[in-house]
């Protein structure tokens, strides 16, 4: 197979990748839009004519980056409606609120390596409840909306840190390993990638792209809670801005580049080379960074977690 390249690269901005697109009547959802890459990633869509919800759980920080993309971009179509991942009734009660088609779906929002073990009320830990379970449902529950598009695009944004863990099946919610805040975080972006390859076959003949992204190294709110693993230090240049970091996921949504492709995974805005291995104590280089496990796009991991989150979930 091919790996897919494009005009653009590491320090390509969301608004470079969106420029010249017409997405005017249009629909999108951006999850986790009301701080860091999703409002870019929003910003860019909006830019673009489409009609954009900004899914957020703070709905007084969410209507604020509405506001701004509002006066930024003309676009007076840039909507807000409350989601909390978490639990998953508010995720059934916003894909039952929406009407009508989607046409892009960019699954962003989601949490990174809480210090301690923090379990849902099912007993699910967070990090895989809330990036993986959480926009499992979510997007399964908006199948049909996506389906009545015609060629509408699921954007599953993970992260290089799939290469710390797959998903360990047998105890995914830590019942019986030691907790590690990477390693939670790491099995629940590779559930980012399998869902991404588990939906593309799925979901191809509903005319659903769905493709798996990292956004890089980008400096966001969302490493709150610590800093980065030990023992792994960036190679110097690695670090991007937010409007760099929404770049591949902008491309996968509306690129004309990326018509009929799914159930793959990109980086830089193209598409990532296998790595077989973590290097150990020696710097990320970017083709760690941009590269992807074999056990994140492997299909049988795939079918597995499907039917693993589809037991969890009781979504069929």
């Amino acid at each position: 197979m091919t790996l897919i390249r494009t005009p653009f690269g590491p320090r390509s901005t969301a608004a470079e990748v969106a420029a010249g697109t017409d997405m005017s009547g249009k629909r999108a959802i951006v999850t986790g839009a009301s701080s860091g890459i999703g409002v870019e990633t929003a910003r860019a869509l909006a830019a673009t004519g489409a009609e954009v919800t900004l899914a957020v759980r703070d709905l007084v920080a969410g209507a604020a980056v509405a506001a701004d993309i509002t006066e930024a971009t003309g676009n007076k179509e840039v909507r807000v409606a409350h989601l909390e991942l978490a639990d998953q009734s508010s995720v059934a009660a916003f894909a039952s609120a929406w009407e009508g088609p989607l046409h892009v779906l960019v699954n962003n929002a989601g949490v990174m390596a809480l210090p301690e073990l923090r379990l849902t009320p099912e007993g699910w830990e967070t990090q895989f409840a809330v990036n993986h379970l959480g926009h499992f449902a979510l997007a399964v529950g908006l199948h049909r909306a996506l389906s009545a598009a015609g060629g509408a695009r699921v954007v599953s944004v993970s992260s290089s840190g799939h290469l710390f863990s797959p998903v360990v099946f047998d105890d995914i919610h830590f019942g019986f390993r030691p907790y590690d805040p990477w390693l939670a975080y790491g099995q629940s972006k590779t559930a980012n990638i399998l869902f991404a390859v588990g939906a593309a076959a799925r979901w191809a003949d509903d005319g659903i792209a769905v493709n798996a992204i990292a956004p890089g190294s980008v400096p966001t709110n969302l490493v709150r809670h610590l800093g980065r693993p030990s023992g792994v230090t960036l190679e110097d240049g690695l670090r991007k801005t937010v409007e760099q970091g929404a770049a591949t996921s902008v491309l996968l949504a509306v690129s004309h580049l990326l018509e009929g492709v799914s159930g793959r995974y990109f980086a830089d805005c193209a598409e990532a080379l296998p790595v077989p291995r973590r290097p150990s104590m020696a710097p990320v280089t970017a083709e760690f960074m941009n590269g992807v496990a074999a056990y994140a796009l492997d299909p049988a991991n795939a079918d597995r977690l499907w039917e693993e989150s589809a037991r969890m979930t009781g979504i069929c």
